[in-house]
């Protein structure tokens, strides 16, 4: 069942906020509890500090009406579980009993903790992160965290993880365990041809080779690389085209790259200055991939 706590809290005065609950939870029963004597020195405004009770509120609403009797949440929410606890103790009937479930959060190395509200976060929903990087996230992971995650996220075998924990510390460069994270974890959630969707376009980006991609597969690929588009229909070239998309500075630093062989269009190396672009470069008639160099991508399009 699902309720929205705005349809008991929304219509509350403050007085009865005060005088039906407020004098239920004392001050120094909320000056015990971490979340709050943490923050006296650095500062907490009334709204934070009476967070507490409007939580606890909700525990007691959802025991009295719904015979709700369990609360589960992450570890930094059992001050405001307890809360709850204690308000149904002293507002219930005699004899009520409510109970509390916390699950230690999930942190990163740094001790950050996953959530919308840290940087970096990752979704399940496709279109907020999509599929390939979703992948590399998962591929991304740090050695000293990447066991862990095996053991919380996946229903891998106790001796596969074990197998692959003695990997991270024998070879860790092959990163043998945040490849089986990354592949469990985008199989579960998005499904196994999103899954080889996303390994084609790790292994294109590693090896360059990327004119085997679809349209599709390079919007997910490239989707934070500067892009520039090309404007009416006349073929265009190469030299002139890395000018106006300003991958190179001149036009003779770009007949420089090219001529050096520093410039390739989808994976393959172009050596002569005169090239003009076809449509034969365009991925699926959409998109150019113009590498400068070992690493800076461009995305041409059309």
């Amino acid at each position: 069942m699902m309720v929205n706590n705005y349809d008991w809290a929304g219509s509350m005065d403050v007085v009865t906020f005060l005088r039906d609950f407020g004098k239920h939870v004392g001050v120094n029963y909320m000056l015990a509890k971490d979340t709050i004597a943490s923050r006296l020195e650095t500062g907490i405004s009334f709204t934070e500090f009476t967070y507490t009770i409007l939580q606890a509120m909700d525990f007691y609403h959802l025991y009295e009406k719904h015979d709700c009797k369990l609360q589960i949440g992450g570890s930094d929410q059992w001050g405001n579980i307890t809360t709850g606890l204690e308000l149904i103790r002293k507002m219930s009937a005699e004899g009520s009993k409510a109970f509390g479930l916390t699950i230690p959060l999930v942190t990163k190395a740094d001790g950050t903790k996953f959530g919308k509200s840290e940087s970096g976060a990752v979704w399940l929903d496709p279109e907020k992160t999509s599929p390939y990087e979703f992948y590399q996230f998962w591929i991304n992971t740090a050695d000293a965290d990447v066991v862990k995650y095996l053991k919380f996220f996946t229903f891998l075998e106790k001796e596969e993880i074990e197998a692959l924990e003695r990997a991270v510390e024998e070879e860790p460069h092959l990163r043998k365990a945040q490849k089986a994270l990354a592949e469990e974890m985008t199989r579960m959630i998005h499904g196994e041809e999103s899954l080889q969707q996303a390994s084609r376009i790790s292994a294109a980006l590693f090896s360059g080779d990327i004119k085997n991609l679809s349209a599709d597969e390079i919007k997910q690929g490239f989707k934070d690389v500067p892009s520039f588009t090309v404007e009416g229909e006349e073929e265009q070239g190469l030299v002139d085209l890395l000018v106006a998309a300003k991958i190179s500075p001149s036009k003779r630093q770009a007949r420089e790259d090219v001529s050096n062989g520093a410039v390739s269009l989808n994976g393959e190396r172009i050596t002569d200055t005169a090239y003009v672009l076809s449509d034969a470069d365009k991925i699926d008639g959409q998109f150019t991939i113009v590498r400068r160099g070992k690493k800076k991508y461009f995305m041409i399009k059309y």
